[in-house]
């Protein structure tokens, strides 16, 4: 009986305890049960359930996180491939190849302005190309032309540069002959046309006579000039009244500029070779 006792004031012992073990066992046993317990009473929730929160929401960031590499990449994937095309296209491309090609447009046929302003831009040059040449139409030498003989005829020389040109005026229709080839023919250009004609236009004796024409020598704008000449010194011959207008003019006088000669050492009359410093 006494063993009984001592055994059962053995097991009892251990568990009232003293005062100071009691306390030490009440703190370790709320922070023990503080994990445990997962939820307040209040919200009524266990440690299951905030658990499965847990797993569902890392399981949808999851989810959510390839999709939007997913889409990202699709993106990403395209627009490199535009980007490395344009590297190429830069490389193999043409400078210039982006500007707009020049348009060839076909003729086409010109409406009355456009004409209207072809020949003022025409009549333009020709004045210019007058005034250089000292020719003015608007006050003619002679008011009337002097009348010449049927089987009269009055020849002369010109000269300009290294051309020369003997000329011979009869009266007639007004046909001018050089080297027996048609005025036209012979100057294609209408600026030499008018520079040989220049005298028979300001008298008035354009188409009151004809011309025949001897010319070799020199160039051709050398060969028109030397026409003018010799035209203007045989009207001075039908017409002595001419002479003071025409010289006045210029058109009697011969023009002695000529190309410079070349000098020993140089290429050209002034051009010098090119300095060497070794």
């Amino acid at each position: 009986m006494a063993d009984e006792e001592q055994q059962q004031n053995g097991e009892q012992q251990p568990e009232e305890g003293t005062p100071e073990e009691q306390q030490a066992d009440e703190q370790q046993a709320p922070e023990e049960a503080a994990p445990q317990e997962g939820g307040s009473p209040e919200r009524g929730e266990g440690d299951d359930q905030p658990a499965e929160e847990a797993l569902s929401e890392d399981a949808a960031t999851e989810d959510d996180a390839p999709a939007e590499e997913q889409g990202g990449d699709e993106p990403r994937a395209q627009q490199p491939a535009p980007a490395q095309g344009d590297g190429k296209k830069k490389e193999d491309v043409v400078p210039g190849a982006e500007l707009d090609p020049i348009a060839i447009e076909p003729e086409r046929e010109l409406d009355a302005e456009e004409r209207a302003r072809r020949e003022a831009e025409e009549e333009e040059r020709l004045r210019r190309e007058r005034e250089l040449i000292g020719d003015d139409q608007d006050a003619p030498v002679a008011a009337a032309p002097a009348k010449l003989e049927g089987d009269a005829s009055y020849s002369a020389t010109g000269k300009r540069k290294s051309s020369v040109a003997r000329v011979i005026l009869r009266q007639g229709s007004g046909t001018i002959q050089v080297n027996k080839r048609a005025l036209e023919e012979y100057f294609p250009r209408s600026y030499l046309q008018s520079v040989a004609k220049q005298p028979l236009t300001q008298t008035g004796y354009e188409g009151n006579v004809d011309v025949r024409v001897r010319v070799h020598g020199g160039g051709i704008s050398g060969q028109a000039a030397a026409v003018r000449h010799g035209i203007a010194r045989a009207l001075t011959e039908v017409d002595p009244a001419l002479r003071p207008e025409l010289k006045r003019r210029g058109m009697l006088t011969r023009d002695a500029r000529v190309k410079e000669r070349r000098k020993a050492g140089l290429k050209k009359a002034r051009k010098r070779p090119q300095f060497s410093k070794r």
